[in-house]
C-alpha cells in the first residue's frame, strides 16, 4: 500500500497548495523543476558514461580474449526463451541470432519453453525450430508447462520456472558442475549480439565475485524500430537511456529483462518465482537476499535486440505500449518483498538494505509523480493566486522561470535525439532518408509520452496494489510485417 498512499498523498497536497497557499506551491514548484534540472544533467552524464563503454567494447574481439582464460572450455550457457502464442518468425529470428554468435555452439545448451494452454501453436512452432536449429547446440530441450498448478500466476516466471526445474533434471543427468553454467534468460524476440557470450564469459571468469552477481547487458529495441511508430520509439528509446544512467551506477542496478546470471545462484533460490508479475527484477531480490546482501549486478556494455511495441495498428499498439509500461511499473511489488525479507534481515549490512530500499521507493514514486508535477500541477497554483500575490515579483516571473529551466532541460533531449539516431540499425531500402529527421523531431513527444505512458500506468499500477486489485501477466504482442 505504501507506494499508492504517498503517490496519492502528493497529489492531493500539491492540490491543496495549490488552492490554499499558490505562492508556497509556486516556490516550491520552482525548486522541484531546478532539482529535476540537475537531475537531468546528473542522468545524461552518466548516460555519457555507459555509452563511452558502450562503443568501446563493441569493437573488441571478445571470443580471442576469452579463449586465452583459464577454464574456458570447462564453461557451459543456458538459454531460456520462455513463449506464449509468438509467431515462428519471431521466434527463428531469434534463434538465427544464437547460431551466429562467435562462441562455440556446442557448449550452449537452449531451454525453448511453452505453455500447455497454447500447447498445439507452440508444439508445431517448436517442432520446426528444433529441425532447424537443434542439432547445432549441446542440447535442446522442449518444455511445456501445465496450466492451473495451484498458487501460480499464469506468466513469464511461472513457465521458467517450470521450465528451470526441467532444465536441472538434464544438467544432473549429464553431469555438469553448476559453477561452471551461466544462464541467460531471453525475451523471445531477444535478438544478442554476436559477440554477447564471449564477453559474458570473459567478465565471468574475470570477476571477483562470479557466483554471487548477475549480468545486464544494454537493452536496446532495434529489431523493428523503423516500421514502429515515433511515439513507441521514444518509450523504447528512454528505457534504453535510462538502463544506461543505472549501468554507469551499479550500486543502483537490478536485473531488467533479458539477462543472465549464474545457475548455482539460480538453484540456491529454487529458480524464479511463480506467483508474481515482474519476475526479472524479483530474481536479483531472490539472490540479495539469500546471500545476506551479497549479491550484485555487473553491466554488460554489449546490446540484446528487442523488439518495440507494435501491432500493425496505431491505437492497439497505444493500448498495448500502456499495458507494457503498467507491468513494468508492477514492479512495485517488490517492495514489500525487500521490506519483509530484507530490512529486518539482520546479516544484510543496513547501510546496503537502506540503499536499494530508498532507491526502488524514490524511483517509483518520482515514476508516477514527476512529470504531473512538472507538467500539470506547476501551471494550477498561478490560476489561484489573489490580487496582492498576483503582482508579487515571483508569482510574474514564474511562468518565465519555469520555461527558461525546462528549456534548460531540453538539452538532455537533444542528447538523447542524437544518440538514439546513433544507435539505429542500417536503414531499410524502402525507407526514405527523411525518417531521419523524424527519428530527431520525434523527441519534441518525450512530455506526452512520460505522463500518458510513464506517470499515468505507473499510478495505475500502484493503485492496484494499493487496494489489492492485483494484475496478472500480460505478455506485449510481437508482431513483425518487415523482415
Amino acid at each position: 500500500m505504501i507506494p499508492g498512499i504517498l503517490v496519492w498523498s502528493t497529489f492531493a497536497i500539491a492540490i491543496l497548495v495549490s488552492i490554499i497557499k499558490p505562492l508556497w506551491a509556486i516556490y516550491f514548484i520552482i525548486v522541484f523543476d531546478l532539482y529535476w534540472l540537475f537531475r537531468v544533467a546528473y542522468i545524461m552524464i552518466h548516460v555519457l558514461m555507459s555509452w563511452h563503454k558502450y562503443r568501446q567494447s563493441i569493437k573488441i574481439d571478445w571470443l580471442n580474449r576469452v579463449k586465452n582464460q583459464p577454464y574456458f572450455h570447462n564453461m557451459y550457457h543456458i538459454i531460456f526463451l520462455p513463449t506464449y502464442k509468438e509467431s515462428l518468425a519471431v521466434i527463428r529470428s531469434t534463434f538465427e541470432a544464437l547460431i551466429n554468435v562467435n562462441y562455440p555452439l556446442d557448449k550452449l545448451i537452449v531451454v525453448l519453453a511453452g505453455e500447455k494452454r497454447d500447447e498445439i501453436n507452440f508444439l508445431n512452432n517448436a517442432q520446426q525450430i528444433k529441425s532447424e536449429f537443434g542439432d547445432k547446440f549441446f542440447n535442446f530441450l522442449i518444455t511445456v508447462h501445465p496450466d492451473d498448478i495451484v498458487g501460480e500466476i499464469a506468466g513469464k516466471g511461472s513457465n521458467i520456472n517450470w521450465a528451470g526445474h526441467r532444465s536441472k533434471e538434464l544438467i544432473d543427468s549429464i553431469n555438469i558442475p553448476y559453477k561452471n553454467i551461466i544462464v541467460s534468460t531471453l525475451d523471445i524476440d531477444s535478438c544478442v549480439h554476436p559477440m554477447y557470450f564471449a564477453y559474458l564469459t570473459y567478465t565471468f571468469l574475470n570477476h571477483a565475485n562470479p557466483l554471487h552477481t548477475s549480468y545486464q547487458p544494454v537493452a536496446l529495441y532495434n529489431n523493428n524500430i523503423w516500421e514502429s511508430y515515433a511515439i513507441t520509439r521514444v518509450i523504447a528509446n528512454s528505457t534504453t537511456f535510462w538502463l544506461l544512467s543505472d549501468m554507469a551506477r551499479p550500486e543502483r542496478l537490478f536485473t531488467f529483462s533479458s539477462h543472465s546470471m549464474p545457475w548455482q545462484a539460480l538453484v540456491d533460490v529454487d529458480f524464479w518465482q511463480n506467483d508474481i508479475v515482474t519476475e526479472d527484477s524479483r530474481i536479483f531480490w531472490q539472490c540479495f537476499v539469500r546471500y545476506s546482501g551479497n549479491y550484485s549486478v555487473t553491466p554488460l556494455y554489449i546490446p540484446i535486440s528487442m523488439d518495440t511495441v507494435y501491432t500493425g495498428s496505431f491505437w492497439q499498439t497505444m493500448v498495448n505500449q500502456y499495458k507494457q509500461q503498467r507491468r513494468w511499473a508492477y514492479g512495485a511489488e517488490n517492495l514489500p518483498y525487500l521490506i519483509i525479507y530484507s530490512l529486518w534481515e539482520k546479516s544484510i549490512p543496513f547501510v546496503k538494505k537502506i540503499r536499494y530500499l530508498w532507491n526502488m521507493l524514490e524511483g517509483y514514486y518520482s515514476w508516477a509523480t514527476a512529470p504531473v508535477i512538472i507538467f500539470i500541477l506547476g501551471r494550477l497554483p498561478i490560476y489561484f493566486l489573489d490580487d496582492t500575490e498576483s503582482s508579487s515579483m515571483i508569482a510574474n516571473n514564474a511562468p518565465i522561470t519555469l520555461q527558461w529551466l525546462m528549456g534548460i532541460a531540453m538539452f538532455g533531449l537533444i542528447v538523447s535525439a542524437i544518440l538514439s539516431t546513433i544507435l539505429l540499425p542500417p536503414r531499410p531500402a524502402k525507407t526514405g532518408y527523411y525518417t531521419y529527421i523524424v527519428m530527431i523531431l520525434q523527441w519534441i513527444l518525450f512530455p506526452f509520452t512520460m505522463i500518458i505512458f510513464g506517470a499515468i500506468p505507473a499510478t495505475d499500477s500502484q493503485t492496484r496494489l494499493l487496494f489489492g486489485k492485483y494484475l496478472g501477466f500480460w505478455v506485449t504482442t510481437k508482431e513483425r510485417t518487415k523482415s
